[in-house]
């Protein structure tokens, strides 16, 4: 048995085999402090609400917490920021880890091998990776696991490209960052993130239409399409500008970063749209839009969103955890039949 798990700023998602079905379970990567009482300990227990207790507050942990958050207006707070852990939450630490407990569960044997995506350094800040990969880490291996990093622009390679030989252009639109990787046949030639991504959205459009954000973000998740018919005056508007500006700036940045060299020459490159804020009907045909007046160093035969964008960097993760530990058991038959024939 192995698993992936997408470790994002908005969501944690786990990816699981059961047979021929992959398993997917998902929290929101979020909470809400409310007042502590004996009687709402008892009610979020009752109605089984992931909730935490410290010192005299109770926390409302994962989906729930978006809930409570607007109707005690009131708003959630992030373990993560930028698609790290967030240095400016004091609670961050016992926060993502419940959450990441609840979604993975526990191991099914010792040692069980877990990839869990990181992001690539952003180009354009100076945040650093490597705390945040590395107390991921030890927070997969306190529960049991054999925890392993994986890029998750190279995750959304996994996933999605497999009918192209791992070969194209992966993006990956989560809440914190966006991450690009380009693979030529499963070697990342190039990777990189920004530090823009469906937070940096929903915060310029909270700010120009004055509602809260997680009021923009319930709007943004409800019914919103990004097909720019709707009012220039409302969040909806707001939103789809920012969008635009959003998907402009992540297309000059492939711009710039790729080398005509990274690709065979004649290939037509596939590219691949995931992560919770490309979710919007109308994305992927916006994104192909800019692309097409952009200038890339090479040719494009095609921008396609996933099928199940929420779950893909986990479903690359799982790819990557289950080929290695395939590789591991071919190695140890291998050994054991060495070992027989002396």
């Amino acid at each position: 048995m192995a698993r992936g798990i997408d470790v994002g700023t908005m969501n944690i998602v786990s990816a699981k085999q059961d047979g021929s079905d992959t398993v997917f379970v998902s929290q929101r990567n979020s909470f809400v402090e409310i007042e502590y009482s004996d009687m709402a300990e008892r009610m979020l227990s009752r109605s089984d609400v992931l909730h935490i207790r410290k010192d005299d507050n109770v926390y409302v942990v994962g989906d729930d917490a978006l809930n409570f958050a607007n109707i005690f207006n009131e708003e959630t707070r992030r373990p993560m920021k930028h698609g790290i852990l967030s240095s400016e939450e004091s609670s961050a630490i016992p926060m993502i880890k419940l959450i990441i407990e609840q979604v993975v569960g526990e191991p099914e044997r010792p040692n069980e091998r877990v990839y869990f995506s990181t992001p690539a350094d952003p180009i354009d800040s100076d945040l650093s990776t490597l705390y945040h990969q590395k107390t991921l880490e030890s927070f997969l291996g306190d529960i049991g696991y054999d925890p392993e990093p994986i890029n998750e622009g190279m995750a959304v390679i996994y996933s999605e490209l497999a009918d192209h030989n791992f070969t194209g252009l992966g993006i990956s639109f989560g809440a914190g960052m966006t991450n690009v990787c380009l693979s030529y046949y499963a070697v990342p030639v190039m990777t990189f993130s920004v530090a823009r991504g469906g937070d940096w959205v929903d915060e310029q459009t909270a700010t120009a239409t004055c509602r809260t954000v997680d009021k923009v973000t319930s709007i943004k998740e409800d019914d919103f399409r990004l097909d720019f018919t709707t009012d220039a005056g409302g969040v909806e508007g707001a939103l789809s500008i920012y969008y635009d500006n959003l998907l402009d700036y992540v297309i000059e940045n492939i711009a710039r970063e790729v080398n005509e060299e990274d690709v065979e020459e004649g290939l037509d490159v596939p590219v691949v749209v995931t992560g919770g804020t490309s979710s919007p009907p109308g994305f992927e045909k916006l994104f192909q839009e800019r692309l097409d007046k952009a200038n890339i160093p090479f040719s494009i035969s095609g921008v396609r969103k996933a099928d199940e964008p929420l779950y893909s960097v986990a479903r690359g993760a799982l790819v990557a955890s289950r080929t290695e530990e395939g590789s591991d058991e071919a190695e140890a038959e291998a050994e054991v039949e060495a070992e027989a024939e002396d």
